[in-house]
């Protein structure tokens, strides 16, 4: 698969996600990508910047307009810390760590996000109201409580397999309690 396909079938992905989610403005998604899966080599073995350059700058002019904010979780080589705009850590109260993402420590994709990102930094949790997983980076730690599977009609990018989650409120009480 060419960049031009990456970019052609990611914009298809990413507008089929968005339909399927509806998310609110303020929402965050958390986002997972290995390039080195989409190339169609093994996670964290054969990094692709430019293919993490198209991930990340997608995502930047699909969600800018419509508000709503995405987190960017780097390899564990970091612990699986995130890239955020600085705006979306203050308002979520996150407390950001000092390290900058590498290619070869934190991944593409991440370092695509510090490079493209208007003002970055780097927090260690977050909470997401959804997230894409491409090449199976596993952001589960860092959705919100009762995350909900999602299934597209598109499972794969590349060599990489691509899942998506949603979240909703735990529901809580007993027998007697009403839910909406």
């Amino acid at each position: 698969m060419d960049i031009k396909e990456i970019e052609h079938e990611f914009n298809k992905i990413i507008n089929e996600f968005l339909d399927a989610v509806k998310l609110e403005e303020d929402s965050i998604i958390v986002l997972g990508c290995s390039t080195s899966e989409i190339a169609g080599g093994m996670i964290g073995k054969a990094y692709v910047p430019h293919i993490g350059e198209i991930i990340v700058s997608t995502l930047l002019r699909v969600l800018t307009p419509m508000n709503i904010n995405f987190a960017v979780q780097c390899c564990e080589h970091l612990n699986r810390a995130l890239v955020v705009e600085k705006k979306v850590a203050k308002a979520n109260n996150l407390e950001q760590v000092i390290v900058v993402p590498q290619e070869n420590a934190g991944g593409s994709a991440a370092s695509a996000a510090y490079k493209l990102f208007e003002n970055p930094v780097l927090v260690e949790y977050i909470k997401a109201d959804a997230g894409i997983d491409i090449g199976d980076t596993f952001i589960g730690m860092h959705l919100k409580h009762v995350a909900v599977p999602v299934r597209l009609s598109i499972n794969k990018l590349g060599g990489a397999h691509v899942t998506f989650a949603r979240t909703r409120p735990k529901y809580i009480g007993g027998e007697r309690a009403a839910y909406f």
